[in-house]
């Protein structure tokens, strides 16, 4: 008996897994994003070979012009350190919900290793810099320069290598909580930069808020 017990307790939680998957794909494929990937790299290669600190300054009183209500004002932009898959780098997060992400990322040192496997499609527009792949499966790396984009497919793995002085913009779609193990694990189990962490959770709870606000705003709540 605890044996057919365990087994249907096994069933039950793989059944509901397939089912919470199946129903989380279905709603991201069917609902309204706010950005689109190529308007994101379209409007950050005008900027691309600019200083970088000018470029994003520009990229992002576009974005609040195109996207009014869904991109963080000035005073919860931050640029905070992100570690993981072995490599440093740091990002200035403007836009954040259950299914896109957009924000500000770069390295002022050489810097590399695991891009992490994602449930989401992310994709980067080259501001400033260099910026290597090298594809699961290959022998040979390809290298990218400013106004190039690189899209990482969902369930893509790959080893990445950033120069130093590389800065970017870039653009997440899929099911984003799925990401937060990666980005933070080497917080977590490596450097143990607490504040850190508590800075990333803060300003994506920032933009959960500014999210929902907007969406009830739009409805007619407010």
């Amino acid at each position: 008996m605890p044996l057919i017990k365990m087994g249907f307790k096994l069933f039950l939680f793989a059944a509901v897994t397939v089912l919470t998957v199946l129903l989380l794909r279905h709603w991201m494929a069917t609902k309204q994003y706010v950005f689109n990937k190529d308007d994101v790299a379209k409007l950050a290669k005008q900027y691309a070979g600019q200083d970088h600190e000018q470029a994003f300054s520009k990229v992002v009183v576009e974005l609040r012009k195109r996207y009014p209500g869904h991109i963080l004002p000035d005073e919860d932009l931050q640029w905070i350190f992100v570690n993981a898959g072995g490599w440093m780098g740091s990002m200035c997060l403007l836009h954040a919900s259950l299914t896109e992400y957009l924000l500000l990322f770069g390295t002022a040192v050489d810097t590399g290793g695991h891009s992490g496997r994602y449930w989401a499609e992310i994709s980067d527009t080259i501001i400033s810099g260099t910026f290597r792949q090298w594809k699961e499966g290959t022998t040979k790396s390809d290298i990218y320069y400013p106004g190039d984009t690189i899209v990482h497919s969902i369930g893509e793995a790959t080893s990445v290598q950033w120069s130093a002085g590389t800065w970017m913009v870039e653009y997440g779609q899929g099911f984003i909580p799925s990401t937060l193990g990666f980005a933070l694990a080497d917080t977590l189990f490596s450097t143990q930069d607490f504040l850190t962490m508590f800075y990333t959770v803060r300003v994506y709870a920032k933009c959960l808020l500014l999210e929902a606000g907007t969406l009830l705003t739009e409805a007619g709540v407010f």
